[in-house]
């Protein structure tokens, strides 16, 4: 039947009390005081920052602001239509990707056109179809007013472009806006 005999014992790696001793230190002992010396080490504030060689500059670079404030120039010269335009409309007009009416296209702009000079203004600045809202970008509005007036009076339009609004008008405290500054559409049937 079988060689091996029921009464033999079975040979193992520890043999000795002192062998489970050492190995019941280094299976439950050890692992406790090292995660006990790992605690210790996180909690403990004398650890270099992570990837920081000078201690002020991470220091600065943790407390720094959450927000930025930009300050625009203010009294910087206002963009013409041209300019706006090529800076900002032609990527979509000049190629008329997405609905958007070819510069210089008169069939396209016809409609648009007889809408008036504010429609157009308005759809230019809250944005309308695939088109994003312009206002609030870059540009200022009356910015934005006269790239509406170049692209439409390329289209066939006769709009007059509007003029940057009188420093004393403001200086009063009253708020003229685009709409104000800019031409009725009177003018606007072509």
């Amino acid at each position: 039947m079988s060689d091996i005999s029921q009464d033999e014992e079975h040979p193992g790696p520890i043999k000795t009390p002192k062998q489970l001793l050492v190995t019941v230190f280094f299976s439950f002992v050890a692992p406790v005081f090292i995660i006990i010396g790992l605690v210790f080490f996180v909690t403990s504030g004398n650890k270099p920052a992570a990837g920081a060689v000078n201690l002020e500059k991470s220091i600065a670079a943790r407390i720094q602001k959450v927000g930025m404030v930009e300050i625009r120039d203010a009294n910087r010269e206002l963009k013409s239509g041209e300019d706006v335009f090529k800076a900002q409309c032609t990527t979509c007009h000049t190629a008329g990707l997405v609905g958007a009416p070819k510069f210089g296209d008169a069939a396209a702009w016809g409609p648009r056109i007889a809408t008036g000079f504010d429609a157009l203004l308005h759809s230019a600045l809250a944005g309308k179809g695939a088109m994003t809202p312009q206002g609030g970008g870059d540009f200022e509005d009356l910015e934005i007013a006269r790239a509406v007036v170049y692209m439409a009076n390329a289209g066939g339009a006769k709009f007059d472009p509007p003029k940057a609004p009188v420093a004393a008008a403001s200086d009063a405290g009253s708020s003229t806006s685009v709409a104000a500054a800019a031409p009725a559409s009177a003018a606007a049937k072509p």
